[in-house]
């Protein structure tokens, strides 16, 4: 944080002086009055006010975060192309790929000014679960899981880095991933009541592989519509259509 001390004639003066030295407005501050300003008699008895400015830390946009996971995402994935000369096998088993992944998404909840997270995980075969948890979940997760599906994403890369048997990676952010589910068994069957009434077909926003997933298994058993992807990933929806 950047905290500067100040002196004025008045208080507002001071404060003033403050945010023009810091180019800054009022509300980006904290402001403490040390000192009250007095006038004095005759000359006598004046005293300048004193103010302590601190600048107060500022979130980082969702956007920014989402925008840098995925230019992360595409770094790892161009160094994996590149590295054509494998490292030695002994060193392969020198490095956990689970205990690696959990400081790699340390080291990145802390660039997103996170410094509380707490990173569990549980092993299921070759599935991976991995439990996020802190005080600013709602920055881990994202604009409807934007950025929690970015973290998995590099999460999936780090752990194959280093393992000889391929591990689907799940990042999950409390219970959002259940909660995000039911919403989209939801919607696919509002979605498709509605493609039956209309007779025609629903196109959906595009989602990741898994949430389309979703979509597909929840309408699955029923015989009036039916279900298909289309466009290519990040950018790929699902459509349903009816019969």
């Amino acid at each position: 944080m950047t905290t500067v001390t100040q002196n004025g004639s008045t208080v507002e003066e001071a404060i003033e002086k403050a945010l023009q030295r810091l180019n800054v407005s009022r509300n980006d501050v904290e402001i403490e009055v040390l000192t009250e300003g007095r006038r004095g008699f005759l000359g006598f008895g004046a005293r300048q006010a004193e103010v302590k400015i601190t600048v107060k830390e500022q979130p980082v946009p969702v956007e920014e975060v989402e925008i840098s996971l995925k230019n992360e995402v595409e770094t790892v994935n161009d160094v994996k192309k590149d590295n054509i000369v494998a490292e030695p096998a002994t060193m392969e088993r020198q490095i956990d790929p689970i205990t690696n992944t959990e400081q790699y998404l340390s080291k990145i909840a802390k660039e997103m000014g996170i410094d509380d997270l707490k990173v569990t995980h549980q092993l299921d075969g070759k599935y991976v679960h991995f439990q996020l948890e802190s005080d600013k979940a709602a920055l881990l997760i994202g604009k409807r899981g934007q950025t929690l599906n970015a973290l998995q994403q590099l999460a999936q890369l780090i752990t194959n880095q280093h393992t000889d048997q391929f591990k689907v990676v799940r990042l999950n952010v409390g219970d959002y991933r259940e909660r995000r589910e039911q919403s989209l068994a939801n919607l696919a069957d509002r979605m498709a009541n509605r493609a039956v009434q209309t007779g025609r077909k629903v196109q959906l926003e595009p989602m990741p592989a898994y949430e389309r997933k979703v979509i597909h298994h929840t309408l699955s058993n029923r015989l009036d519509i039916e279900t298909y992807s289309e466009g290519t990933d990040p950018h790929r929806y699902l459509v349903i259509e009816p019969i």
